[in-house]
């Protein structure tokens, strides 16, 4: 894939993560006086960005395969292949009811998210607007 492809495909699926982000923080605050109820969270760039570098960086010394069946010491990573996960936050502290939603911190996870979403559009109309200006010469 070319680097324009890559980089749409990766502004797409960062607006994806953004709308499944929405609905986790909207479930949060909607859950906010349940007792017992756990937060949740989205995670998808750190891992993105792991396989962004994985395949920038080679070891010193890449170990030589003669049989596949041989480990490899270097493992490039697609970033089309990592996926998002949705983790429960069981270290946050909780209330006297067992609930840990902070009303203010999910209010504010809610405004990044909309202006990354934002953004992301923005750079993906970017992207497009120079290709039609490359087009129309």
């Amino acid at each position: 894939m070319n680097t324009f492809g890559q980089t749409v495909d990766l502004l797409h699926r960062g607006m994806s993560v953004g709308s499944v982000r929405r609905a986790v923080i909207a479930d949060n605050i909607a859950n906010a006086e349940t007792p017992n109820f756990k937060r949740s969270t989205v995670s998808f760039e750190s891992e993105a960005a792991r396989a962004i570098e994985s395949q920038k960086v080679r070891p010193a010394l890449e170990l030589a395969r003669t049989d596949p069946a041989h480990f490899s010491n270097h493992r490039e990573r697609k970033v089309s292949e990592v996926q998002l996960r949705r983790v429960l936050d069981f270290t946050s502290m909780s209330r006297n009811n067992g609930n840990n939603v902070d009303l203010e911190q999910e209010i504010g996870l809610a405004v990044q998210n909309e202006m990354t979403y934002g953004l992301l559009a923005q750079s993906i109309d970017f992207e497009f607007s120079q290709i039609s200006r490359v087009l129309r010469g």
